[in-house]
């Protein structure tokens, strides 16, 4: 006897979509902050003239399907009949006995046969041939609109790649940034900023104009280290009990992927191997990697094994694999990648390390992985490479992270210590004096206090600035951006 039968199916639906029955959402569903990707799928949902679906992909618990909730919320309130809205979750283990098409077709049968329908797919990539049905979707029902999720990545970017071309685009759902912890976590001292203020022009401001603007940002520096705890994922950052948000995060968001996601959409045999691999990196993370040294390191596991997995690793929202920077115009050879965790608080649940706060190498390493995450974050909607730089030869000197924008580099250094000094040979301080090609130097500091523009006669000035400062000024940054983008 079929379980899957068109009564259960239709029981489902229902109790996905209750604003059937009561034509509005029930109350826990509604977050009233928004993250910034609701902003950019919104704006991609309701283009007037580009028709495109809209794939959400970011790791477990970063917020996707609160996410399609708000964006369900705001059809609600723009008057669209509720039953043209359907949500489903192919997560319920019943939905994993049918296909798409089948369900489809019953909730034109009956719900409702119109031709406008808003639809909502979270964790996609557990239905088969996902991709095909929404190039159907696309290809025949011209007035449907669609929003999906997922979780795993690389099959999402696959698909995309392989039918999605100028049908639909995947857009990157990344942990909080530190402007959003802020936000959702209703901290008291948030500052009113203006909307024009971002980290490129602090080196534009008078002495008295940068003193007020980070006094009024230094109340925040309290709220920083928590956020590199608990990590950026709301459920576990609005949580009161820190420890057991790592151990959800270890479990849940480490476990499953690792133990579940992967493997099971590679067709990975041997997941062990691959939790070692991610071990590997948890302890060599912000390091530049060398493949062959992990495959002797892991027993001689093939080295094309590691690459691979690395690749998996990257598409499943765990890491993150910056690439090197020329800026010297010299073509580089052999593309090392330097590694870091997809969000500070991964690692450390994983790791299971106590006292990071105190150790200042656990603490730089948390920072750089931070300021990595943003900078990355911020400009994958503009396709800007953010990388790193190492100068070979003689004495190796580093950039920490390097933002390859069109108009000019971008240069960053994490020097978050007690009293950081940076001299005049160091990597950050002759590049930004002989490159014509740097538009804007940063150094990344730990005080409040320890900010301002460095002594140093070079073409482009060096900006001493609080991590925490620096990372709020760039969601400030990006959500004005957002904000005039969609006209809000």
């Amino acid at each position: 006897m079929s379980i899957a039968t068109p009564e259960n199916i239709l029981k489902i639906l229902y109790s996905y979509n209750p604003w059937w029955r009561n034509n509005n959402l029930p109350r826990e569903f509604i977050k009233p902050i928004k993250r910034f990707a609701y902003y950019e799928a919104l704006e991609q949902l309701l283009h007037p003239d580009l028709r495109r679906f809209v794939i959400l992909s970011g790791a477990r618990r970063v917020g996707k399907t609160t996410i399609l909730y708000q964006m369900i919320e705001t059809l609600l309130q723009k008057g669209i009949d509720t039953k043209k809205i359907i949500y489903i979750s192919f997560d319920h283990p019943l939905l994993k006995f049918c296909n798409m098409n089948e369900i489809i077709e019953i909730y034109e049968t009956n719900i409702s046969p119109s031709e406008e329908t808003y639809l909502f797919l979270d964790e996609i990539q557990y239905t088969g041939d996902w991709d095909k049905w929404l190039k159907v979707f696309y290809d025949t029902k011209p007035a449907w609109r669609v929003v999906a999720t997922g979780s795993a990545s690389p099959v999402l970017v696959q698909g995309a790649t392989e039918s999605g071309v100028g049908r639909w685009s995947v857009i990157q759902v990344p942990t909080l940034s530190f402007y959003e912890y802020c936000q959702i976590t209703n901290v008291e001292e948030i500052p009113q900023l203006d909307s024009e203020i971002t980290p490129l022009v602090l080196q534009k401001l008078k002495a008295y104009e940068l003193h007020d603007l980070m006094y009024r940002l230094a109340p925040l520096q309290k709220h920083f280290h928590r956020y590199l705890i608990v990590g950026g994922f709301p459920e576990l950052a609005l949580s009161k009990d820190d420890y057991y948000a790592q151990r959800i995060l270890r479990e849940d968001v480490v476990d499953k992927v690792l133990k579940r996601d992967i493997p099971s959409l590679f067709n990975i045999r041997n997941a062990v191997v691959l939790e070692k691999v991610f071990l590997y990196l948890c302890f060599n993370s912000s390091n530049i990697i060398n493949i062959a040294t992990i495959s002797k390191e892991l027993d001689n596991t093939p080295a094309v094994t590691i690459s691979n997995y690395l690749h998996y690793l990257e598409r499943a929202n765990l890491i993150y694999l910056s690439y090197p920077v020329s800026l010297d115009g010299k073509k580089i050879l052999k593309a090392r990648p330097k590694i870091y965790i997809a969000d500070p608080a991964i690692r450390n649940a994983v790791l299971m390390l106590d006292n990071v706060l105190t150790d200042p190498k656990e603490l730089g390493i948390m920072v750089e992985t931070a300021i990595y995450k943003h900078l990355a974050a911020f400009y994958y909607r503009l396709n800007i490479k953010v990388g790193y730089y190492r100068q070979t030869g003689g004495k190796e000197k580093e950039i920490d992270v390097v933002v390859d924008h069109p108009q000019g580099k971008i240069l960053v250094e994490v020097k978050y210590r007690e009293n950081a000094s940076i001299k005049e040979d160091d990597a950050i301080v002759s590049k930004s004096l002989a490159n014509e090609n740097v538009i804007a130097s940063f150094i990344i500091t730990k005080k409040s206090e320890d900010y301002g523009l460095m002594p140093f006669a070079d073409k482009v000035p060096i900006m001493r600035i609080p991590a925490f400062a620096f990372l709020y000024l760039l969601g400030h940054t990006e959500k004005n951006q957002i904000l005039r983008i969609n006209g809000v």
